[in-house]
């Protein structure tokens, strides 16, 4: 239609330098704004960018001053603690390795890396051994809820 601009999805998957198969994006979307929900969180804009080692490396060294590989980068760019507005940053690289390391598939390793940058936008922490407890146990909630009732 001429004259109307196209909504940008509020939930949006990029690629930078890796290929994804990434399925059921549209039950993963209407899954993460349920926990969202549950969460008691607004959304507002949700970025996932999957990358390599090396790119989530220099984001780490640029933006967090540390020098180590990690899995996951969780940027809120949010001034209102109830609104999600953010970016994540997914090592693929480190995904295939965790899930290697601990014998579990790669979408569930996956997942529950997406799940546990959703969750710091949430609020969670894993900063103590009490904050991981909990981050774990919430990651283990959503990511039973999410392969018994949206996949």
């Amino acid at each position: 239609m001429v004259g109307k601009l196209k909504q940008k999805e509020p939930i949006q998957f990029f690629s930078d330098s890796v290929r994804l198969s990434l399925k059921n994006r549209a039950a993963l979307k209407r899954f993460m704004n349920r926990l969202i929900n549950d969460e008691g969180r607004t959304l507002n804009s949700l970025s996932y960018i999957f990358c390599n080692d090396e790119i989530l490396l220099e984001i780490n060294r640029k933006y967090l001053g540390r020098d180590f590989y990690t899995d996951v980068i969780t940027f809120d760019l949010s001034n209102d603690p109830d609104e999600i507005l953010a970016d994540i940053y997914i090592s693929l690289d480190r995904v295939k390795e965790n899930s290697k390391n601990l014998k579990i598939p790669l979408a569930a390793e996956l997942h529950r890396v997406m799940f546990h940058g959703l969750l710091h936008l949430c609020g969670y922490d894993d900063k103590t051994a009490t904050q991981l407890k909990r981050m774990r146990t919430k990651e283990d909630f959503y990511l039973n809820l999410y392969f018994t009732r949206f996949t």
